[in-house]
């Protein structure tokens, strides 16, 4: 018998990640590499917009956690725009359902709603998991490991961005393999990391319309 359970309920650790849905970390140090390399210059006009997302998280965090609809408002949409995804040849859509048949004997059917999710054709390109600003990205990453793995071409790189607003991750999975890369902070003003974030997914959007 067939049992239909939320994602969000079944899958909490990686080590689930890694029993049912048969999705490993990667040791080779060159898996994901394209958070890293390449990656385009961005224009003063962009650098400006980007320092006012940041100004305008801090004023608003300054007053308590910030929900996910005001994440998305203040932080994500930007982001997204800047990134050109609210343009051709990407194809935007949120609130998507996805549907994992699980691995074992106990015929698990897993069923989940993506937050956020573009598309360009019909391949994947950056999922995000928007998440309270009081949530953990850790406890983030096997639920967005876990809608990457109906990517319907396993055999192609799919990226995901997990956010909660304060914090970004990126993830990588490539046939029963993923890859994260290093933590970058909406706060920080040195490292200047929402610049840092804004060029990866420049980049990763590049990597896909030119494949």
């Amino acid at each position: 018998m067939t049992t239909s359970i939320a994602i969000a309920e079944k899958i909490t650790t990686l080590r689930q990640v890694k029993e049912k849905l048969g999705l490993t970390l990667s040791e080779d140090s060159q898996f994901f590499t394209e958070w890293m390399a390449d990656l385009p210059a961005l224009s003063e006009a962009e650098q400006t917009r980007l320092a006012q997302v940041r100004q305008n998280y801090l004023y608003q965090i300054s007053y308590g956690n910030l929900l996910e609809e005001t994440v998305k408002m203040v932080v994500l949409s930007p982001l997204l725009e800047l990134a050109g995804f609210y343009q051709a040849p990407y194809r935007f859509q949120t609130e998507v359902s996805v549907e994992i048949e699980a691995q074992g004997d106990n015929q698990e059917i897993l069923r989940g709603r993506i937050d956020v999710l573009v598309l360009q054709g019909r391949l994947w390109i950056v999922l995000i998991e928007s998440k309270k600003t009081i949530f953990d990205l850790e406890l983030a990453i096997p639920q967005t490991l876990a809608y990457m793995a109906v990517h319907p071409h396993p055999e192609q790189p799919l990226y995901g961005m997990i956010t909660n607003g304060s914090s970004f991750l990126f993830v990588k999975t490539l046939a029963k393999q993923y890859g994260t890369s290093d933590l970058f902070s909406t706060r920080s003003q040195y490292l200047n990391n929402l610049s840092g974030v804004l060029r990866i997914l420049k980049h990763l959007g590049s990597i896909i319309t030119e494949s």
